[in-house]
């Protein structure tokens, strides 16, 4: 399971930040609008071909792991997620001829864990690939998968042990942590709209309705990373809700929903949940545009944080533009959100203040950078370039 940062130590990450200032400690200008889509496509660009340059040598990332460097891997898929946006709105080839490459590479595999979500991931990379060049040869190896899954389904309980001697826990197998619900859904959502076969769709939607029953808190309307956060609290009394994990599957529902067909009956429940959440998450924006790492944190004792940012604006931008989000309502949202994305970008073109691997909100420096931040940013880039003018 993933390294745990900040087990400890979490309330540090609601007092300010003291490496060096936040790139939006001053007093900011909240944008009028958005900026032309020429511009923002550039940037999104720019930030892609940095990321492609810098895949080779991960040094720059702290407590980087063997698997950061498998592109089937959570954190580098999320990347790859990020870029299949990137190749639809560019006009280079180079971003689709990069996605070729790795999948012919890796044999369209998945990740190595057989029921583990975030090796599912990728499978949503390969789905674009498929029709962009890859053939059906891209599906094979992922119907393979999905298809031992559902010949032995797992029943067992969600609550989230830890297991002593390390690892991944039981419940792992099954959703049990909020980032699970944009690393497989989606995924399994599109496998049913290329192939027809309503049987991912149907064990997607079963899984993800167990998973909210779960960790969704009705009151907030937001989402415990997973059980163990039920009764913690913050520094000061508050309720520990994960910037990211939240944005994990806020954004994965803007990525889920479009799978579906418009008069599909489980739609609703879907739009449903990302209007309820949409309504909460804009009301725990910073006034400079970010979110902080614990949502319900102190906004002044805060530090600045793009992963969970990028997520919140990809969502929210997506939603305005799919007619979902009134425009009036969300728009300045949106719009004090990309500014800020563009703020954290730092001199040598990487995105700064992404919060390292943890479970729980944790300290953020300038100079901390993420395969996963940047998939978010690539993601709300693309969806911000679609609302522009």
């Amino acid at each position: 399971m993933r390294a745990k940062l900040g087990w400890a130590l979490a309330v540090l990450a609601f007092l300010p930040a003291c490496d060096p200032p936040s790139p939006a400690s001053a007093s900011q200008q909240a944008p009028a609008a958005l900026p032309a889509r020429t511009q923002i496509l550039a940037s999104v660009e720019r930030m892609a071909d940095w990321q492609l340059a810098h895949l080779d040598n991960l040094d720059y990332i702290p407590l980087a792991r063997a698997s950061t460097r498998d592109p089937r891997d959570w954190q580098q898929a999320a990347f790859w997620v990020g870029l299949v946006d990137v190749a639809d709105r560019s006009s280079s080839p180079r971003y689709r001829d990069a996605i070729l490459a790795t999948g012919r590479k890796l044999g369209w595999t998945l990740g190595g864990r057989l029921y583990h979500a975030d090796d599912h991931l990728i499978g949503a990379v390969w789905l674009w690939a498929a029709k962009h060049g890859g053939g059906k040869e891209a599906l094979e190896p992922m119907r393979a998968t999905f298809d031992k899954i559902l010949a032995k389904p797992l029943r067992h309980d969600l609550t989230f042990v830890a297991p002593a001697q390390g690892g991944d826990p039981e419940c792992t197998t099954r959703w049990c942590w909020c980032d699970a619900l944009f690393m497989a859904p989606p995924t399994l959502y599109g496998l049913t709209r290329e192939t027809g076969d309503q049987r991912y769709a149907a064990f997607a939607h079963q899984e993800y309705k167990a998973t909210t029953d779960l960790l969704f808190d009705k009151t907030e309307h937001l989402y415990f990373r997973d059980s163990r956060f039920f009764a913690q609290r913050g520094a000061h009394g508050e309720k520990l809700f994960w910037s990211r994990g939240n944005g994990w599957v806020f954004s994965g529902l803007a990525r889920l929903i479009p799978e579906l067909p418009k008069n599909d009956p489980r739609r609703a429940y879907y739009v449903g949940l990302f209007k309820e959440m949409a309504e909460r998450l804009v009301t725990l924006q910073r006034e400079n545009g970010y979110w902080p790492p614990s949502l319900l944190a102190d906004p002044n004792r805060s530090a600045d944080e793009t992963s969970g940012t990028g997520f919140y604006v990809h969502g929210l931008a997506w939603g305005i533009k799919a007619g979902i989000l009134p425009r009036d309502r969300y728009l300045p949202a949106v719009a004090r959100g990309w500014a800020a994305l563009e703020r954290a970008v730092q001199p040598d073109g990487r995105l700064g203040w992404v919060q390292q691997v943890s479970d729980r909100p944790d300290v953020v420096k300038a100079e901390d950078t993420q395969l996963y931040g940047v998939g978010a940013y690539l993601l709300a880039g693309s969806a911000v370039h679609d609302l522009a003018e």
